[in-house]
């Protein structure tokens, strides 16, 4: 029986005695999936790290280093990790080289009548100032400049200007827009109330303006595998270079690239503006998440947290929904200013992902793509859930290491050819045999079903013009996500007595 060696010599083989070559074709046990995240995040305009270079980031106190105190990049990288703790993290810093900073402020007036606590949030993040009786506004206005430069997380410089404090984002560009000034977020109910006898007025933060090109910054990742993948912009330039790195043409998700992914991103609205936004999009490679206008953390902020949540539910089980992931660390809209259920529904037919309030934490509701439409213009729910993007890298890649592992340097051969079990040859039904081998051990996992049907309609049979290549139909049928229990509830007062048997 011959065998097929890989470098042992055939013949002229003269010197004694034993040899041995090593062969794993058969010990590979991988999966192939290579769930790695990818966060793109801005650093601080004072920041002196090296911005715009791909690279791994292993802690948060690392972050925080590159990316400055407050900056969008430790804030993004730390909401990740509240809810991924272990996953491998690479960051691309970001600095906008032109543009202008967001700028607020918070105004003071009168004389605290009673001793109290300020209890100012910015971005989400509570800063308590002490108020003793008789503290005067412009005191209070610099009590709160000295409070903010000592913070480690707040995302705004601060100066103070007699009874107002001047606040200013850390770095360019629109996103600080986003970031919230509030006051006793907490209400009454949480402990928080305005000292007695002092007046607040706050401006919100606006005028920051500057976008980044986001297709220079995506040439820094080349073709390393990232899948999940978390932007802090969601404007529709971001977005339009997002598709163009993710197509099924000539990028990520092209036969010729098979790196995979998908991107994630979050943004702050009223229903109608978001229904706006998600009508416009039509991109089945990327999620962005629409929430209320008082959630308290910025976008940045919610769409790493989302991210991270996402990466731990499908590296745990990618046909699995992400619904009711728990968004440590985001502070939902107070109670009343919630989208209701008719809102999310219409958000969801709309290509925008939902978010809900339970069980003591904002959580996942259903992470849908953009993609609505196919190219015709006619309704297409084909690509409309995440997951069946993830799952689909899943299965191809599990397919790819297979292959690569089974028949890294075989021979091709027609069906019925003679040659014995050792020969390193491949025939058409060996390798439909190795795939449907593949499928039900998919099926086994959970990825995939109906493993007898798949088999009925697979074909893989030697290409016509080129006797070196194998064509193959691959016609999987995904496990679905349990979205809908319906139930009718089709009670009874009195269940009506059975007739007793005739004797």
């Amino acid at each position: 029986m011959p065998v097929s060696f890989n470098n042992i010599p055939a013949s002229g083989l003269y010197t004694p005695l034993f040899f041995a070559e090593m062969d794993n074709s058969q010990a590979n046990t991988s999966t192939g999936s290579d769930n790695r995240r990818l966060l793109i995040g801005q650093v601080n305009d004072d920041s002196t790290s090296e911005v715009g270079k791909l690279q791994i980031c292993g802690s948060v106190t690392e972050a925080k280093s590159i990316g400055g105190t407050g900056s969008m990049l430790g804030t993004m990288y730390q909401a990740m990790r509240k809810t991924d703790p272990a996953g491998e993290i690479w960051i691309v810093p970001v600095k906008l080289a032109t543009g202008s900073a967001a700028a607020g402020a918070v105004a003071f007036d009168g004389t605290a009548t009673a001793a109290g606590v300020l209890n100012l949030y910015i971005g989400g993040k509570r800063l308590q100032v002490t108020v003793p009786k008789g503290m005067l506004a412009a005191d209070l206005a610099s009590a709160v400049e000295t409070a903010i430069a000592g913070a480690i997380d707040i995302p705004v410089t601060a100066e103070a200007t007699e009874k107002s404090v001047a606040l200013t984002t850390r770095w360019k560009g629109e996103t600080g827009n986003d970031i919230r000034i509030e006051i006793n977020r907490k209400g009454t109910a949480g402990g928080e109330r305005t000292p007695a006898g002092i007046a607040v007025t706050i401006t919100a933060m606006a005028d920051g303006a500057g976008q980044p090109d986001v297709a220079d910054i995506l040439a820094a990742v080349g073709d390393e595998p990232f899948e999940f993948i978390c932007s802090p912009w969601s404007d529709e330039s971001s977005l339009d270079d997002f598709r163009e790195w993710m197509n099924d043409v000539s990028g990520r998700w092209a036969w010729s690239s098979m790196l995979y992914g998908h991107v994630y991103t979050a943004r702050r609205g009223e229903l109608g503006t978001l229904v706006s936004e998600g009508k416009a999009r039509n991109d089945q490679h990327v999620t962005v998440h629409g929430f209320e206008t008082g959630v308290g953390n910025p976008a940045y902020e919610v769409a790493a947290a989302w991210v991270g949540m996402t990466a731990v539910f499908i590296s745990a089980g990618p046909a699995r929904p992400t619904q009711t992931g728990a968004l440590i660390g985001i502070d939902p809209a107070p109670s009343g200013q919630r989208f209701l259920f008719t809102e999310r529904n219409s958000l969801l037919s709309y290509g925008t992902a939902t978010a809900y309030y339970g069980g003591g934490y904002y959580r996942i509701e259903r992470a849908v793509t953009t993609y609505q439409e196919n190219a015709f213009g006619q309704p297409d729910n084909s690509y409309l859930d995440s997951e069946t993007m993830h799952q689909s890298a899943y299965i191809i890649r599990y397919l790819r290491t297979r292959v690569t592992s089974q028949y890294p340097r075989h021979s091709v051969a027609d069906d019925g050819t003679a040659f014995g079990p050792g020969v390193a040859i491949v025939t058409p039904s060996m390798a439909r045999a190795e795939m449907v081998s593949a499928y039900y051990e998919l099926e086994e996992a959970g990825i995939v079903e109906n493993a007898d049907m798949f088999a009925k309609y697979l074909i893989v049979e030697r290409d016509a013009n080129d006797p070196n290549r194998f064509n193959s139909l691959f016609p999987p049928d995904y496990v679905n996500q349990l979205r809908v229990f319906a139930m009718l509830n089709q009670f009874r007062l009195q269940y009506a007595a059975e007739a007793p048997a005739a004797a």
